[in-house]
Protein backbone atom coordinates (compact mmCIF):
# COMPACT_ATOMS: atom_id res chain seq x y z
CA UNK A 1 0.00 0.00 0.00
CA UNK A 2 1.36 3.44 -0.89
CA UNK A 3 1.77 6.12 1.68
CA UNK A 4 -0.31 9.24 1.11
CA UNK A 5 1.74 12.22 -0.02
CA UNK A 6 1.77 15.31 2.08
CA UNK A 7 0.03 18.28 0.42
CA UNK A 8 2.31 20.67 2.28
CA UNK A 9 5.09 22.12 0.13
CA UNK A 10 8.57 22.37 1.69
CA UNK A 11 9.66 25.92 2.43
CA UNK A 12 13.22 25.44 1.14
CA UNK A 13 15.21 23.11 -1.07
CA UNK A 14 16.36 19.89 0.52
CA UNK A 15 20.10 19.66 1.29
CA UNK A 16 20.62 16.80 -1.19
CA UNK A 17 19.73 19.11 -4.10
CA UNK A 18 23.02 20.84 -4.84
CA UNK A 19 22.95 23.18 -7.83
CA UNK A 20 26.13 25.05 -6.90
CA UNK A 21 27.96 23.73 -9.98
CA UNK A 22 24.99 23.94 -12.33
CA UNK A 23 25.03 26.03 -15.50
CA UNK A 24 22.05 28.20 -16.34
CA UNK A 25 20.85 27.81 -19.92
CA UNK A 26 23.35 25.04 -20.72
CA UNK A 27 21.22 23.71 -23.59
CA UNK A 28 19.41 26.92 -24.55
CA UNK A 29 21.73 27.55 -27.51
CA UNK A 30 20.43 24.44 -29.26
CA UNK A 31 17.15 26.14 -30.07
CA UNK A 32 16.54 29.06 -32.39
CA UNK A 33 14.51 32.03 -31.10
CA UNK A 34 11.48 30.95 -33.16
CA UNK A 35 11.48 27.39 -31.74
CA UNK A 36 8.30 26.37 -29.94
CA UNK A 37 8.62 23.41 -27.59
CA UNK A 38 5.65 21.08 -27.32
CA UNK A 39 5.37 18.04 -25.07
CA UNK A 40 3.47 15.13 -26.60
CA UNK A 41 1.69 12.49 -24.57
CA UNK A 42 3.42 9.10 -24.87
CA UNK A 43 0.66 7.57 -26.99
CA UNK A 44 0.86 10.45 -29.47
CA UNK A 45 4.66 10.22 -29.50
CA UNK A 46 4.41 6.59 -30.60
CA UNK A 47 2.52 7.67 -33.72
CA UNK A 48 5.06 10.34 -34.68
CA UNK A 49 8.63 9.02 -34.54
CA UNK A 50 10.22 12.40 -35.29
CA UNK A 51 9.46 16.10 -35.51
CA UNK A 52 9.22 15.97 -39.31
CA UNK A 53 6.28 13.54 -39.25
CA UNK A 54 4.53 15.47 -36.46
CA UNK A 55 4.95 18.75 -38.36
CA UNK A 56 3.64 17.18 -41.59
CA UNK A 57 0.51 15.91 -39.82
CA UNK A 58 -0.08 19.22 -38.05
CA UNK A 59 0.28 21.14 -41.32
CA UNK A 60 -2.34 18.86 -42.90
CA UNK A 61 -4.72 19.41 -39.99
CA UNK A 62 -4.05 23.14 -40.13
CA UNK A 63 -4.93 23.20 -43.81
CA UNK A 64 -8.23 21.42 -43.09
CA UNK A 65 -9.06 23.92 -40.33
CA UNK A 66 -8.22 26.88 -42.58
CA UNK A 67 -10.27 25.41 -45.44
CA UNK A 68 -13.31 24.92 -43.21
CA UNK A 69 -12.96 28.45 -41.85
CA UNK A 70 -12.89 29.81 -45.41
CA UNK A 71 -15.99 27.81 -46.36
CA UNK A 72 -17.79 29.00 -43.24
CA UNK A 73 -16.92 32.64 -44.02
CA UNK A 74 -17.99 32.20 -47.66
CA UNK A 75 -20.93 29.72 -47.69
CA UNK A 76 -21.80 30.47 -51.32
CA UNK A 77 -18.46 29.05 -52.56
CA UNK A 78 -19.11 25.28 -52.17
Amino acid sequence: MRRARSKRQPEEMLPEYDFSRGLRGKYAGRFTPDTIMVVLDPDVGEVFPDSESANKALRAVGEIVRDRARKKANPSRD
